[in-house]
């Protein structure tokens, strides 16, 4: 355990039920007593683990600052594997401001930024993949992005990375015990067997990537312009898809003549919406900044709706914005079906095409579906282990690339040593990544992400 005692709030700080102040460390138990007097007249040291008391804390004169319940945690079995006290108070930013200041002139220090789960993850009660899930959990905005991390949380990336280990170990083994003895007749330590379990780990380490940029976008969402010239209906558009009037629609052409950003969510993903002002010549100063702006949006854009009104032909403003998205991830969305068509979809056979009316809301389920298809997250199953940061994904990266290596070394003939010296790499690799072999500098730079409470 740390010789230091921590505490800090662990709830938001504002008006709510009730406010949590944690403490942990070796003497957090103690700490709490000088503090909190049940009204039971029982000490907070004669209660067992899992155990809770209501009483009141109290400042240096033993007047009381709140009524509360203080919840008892024994070593090892806690957060952090330490003794753990819980004050639940009631909430506010002052009550509790007011019973911290108090925990801290008991004899507890302020904890930093992730402290708690630093000692969780230092005390053996969970690796750096499930610590890293908690802030995942924490920050989630969908419930998909909080099922990615409660998968994680439960163990699924660290059960996967043990798979690929426990192989990398057994051809680490077998590649010694065949550069020791090459003329002992050993079973299963041949060449074949060697390609064949490295094949296995490569597998493994490529489909846990394959998997991470579309959860990235589940977690982190993406960012998303809606583009077209002027009064095609990109504003109506962005009302449809947040369900509200975000944009201020018009039948005037050029309404919106700078950028309107919000965040909606669309199925599993969140975008980062953004609404530009119509794009097309113009020799109006205002309205071409509003032009330039929306430009600037098409290159910086992860994912692009491009709006065409269906009841018109492509124009010369139309076909120069279809030459600049074609690089694009991009959804072309027909608007307006409402009215007779005229638009030819044969001139826009390369693009992903969805035909909507964003004034009635007729084509937003299909558009959702368009978009979580280009995103790729529609292929993704509640069951698979998805990678929820880019540390992870850095790790696991290095792995293949190591495997890769070892395969190439075994098929070009090279000694044992060289392919060995190749799956040593992969293992360091996977042991970084659940933190069984962690610098304390990368130990430190990920905790000092969290929040103080966590």
């Amino acid at each position: 355990m740390s010789e230091r005692t921590i505490a800090a709030i662990a709830t938001p700080l504002g008006e709510g039920g009730i406010s949590v102040i944690r403490i942990s460390g070796d003497n957090a138990i103690d700490v709490a007593e000088k503090c909190f007097c049940t009204f039971s007249g029982e000490k907070l040291s004669n209660l067992g683990g899992y155990q809770a008391a209501y009483g009141k804390v109290v400042d240096n004169e033993k007047e009381a600052l709140d009524d509360a319940v203080a919840l008892v945690f024994r070593a090892p079995k806690s957060y952090t594997g330490e003794n753990v006290v819980e004050i639940s108070c009631h909430g506010g930013t002052v009550v509790a401001r007011q019973v911290l200041r108090r925990v801290l002139e008991c004899g507890a220090t302020l904890a930093t930024g992730g402290e708690f789960t630093k000692r969780a993850f230092l005390n053996g009660k969970l690796d750096l993949t499930k610590a890293e899930s908690v802030m995942g959990l924490i920050s989630a905005r969908s419930d998909a992005a909080a099922k990615i991390s409660r998968g994680a949380r439960e163990g699924r990336i660290s059960r996967d990375t043990e798979d690929i280990l426990n192989k990398l170990l057994e051809t680490a083994a077998s590649l010694a015990a065949f550069a020791d003895y090459p003329d002992e007749d050993i079973p299963n330590l041949n060449e074949e067997n060697f390609a064949k379990l490295l094949d296995e780990c490569y597998a493994k380490c490529e489909k846990l990537i394959s998997t991470y940029d579309a959860g990235r976008i589940i977690r982190e969402g993406i960012n998303c312009a809606i583009v077209g010239k002027p009064n095609v209906g990109k504003s109506t558009l962005m009302n449809m898809l947040c369900g509200s009037d975000r944009s201020i629609v018009t039948n005037i052409a050029g309404t919106t003549r700078d950028v309107v950003e919000t965040t909606v969510n669309v199925g599993d993903i969140t975008l980062n919406l953004a609404d530009t002002a119509g794009i097309h010549e113009t020799d109006d100063t205002v309205e071409q900044f509003g032009v330039d702006r929306a430009k600037q949006k098409i290159d910086n854009a992860e994912l692009l709706l491009a709006v065409f009104d269906s009841s018109l032909p492509l124009d010369d403003d139309d076909k120069k914005l279809l030459c600049s998205i074609r690089d694009k991830k991009c959804i072309v969305v027909l608007n307006k079906t409402d009215l007779t068509p005229v638009l030819n979809k044969n001139e826009l056979n390369e693009f992903e095409i969805i035909e909507i009316s964003a004034k009635s809301g007729s084509g937003y389920n299909t558009l959702c579906s368009a978009i979580n298809h280009i995103c790729k997250t529609a292929m993704l199953s509640p069951d698979d282990t998805i990678l929820i940061n880019e540390r992870q994904r850095d790790c696991v990266n290095r792995a293949l690339n190591a495997v890769s290596a070892a395969r190439d070394a075994l098929n070009m003939g090279m000694t044992l040593d060289a392919v060995g010296v190749c799956v040593d790499d992969a293992i360091a690799a996977l042991l970084e990544l659940t933190g069984k072999r962690v610098t304390n500098e990368v130990c430190d730079e990920i905790f000092k992400r969290f929040c103080v409470g966590k």
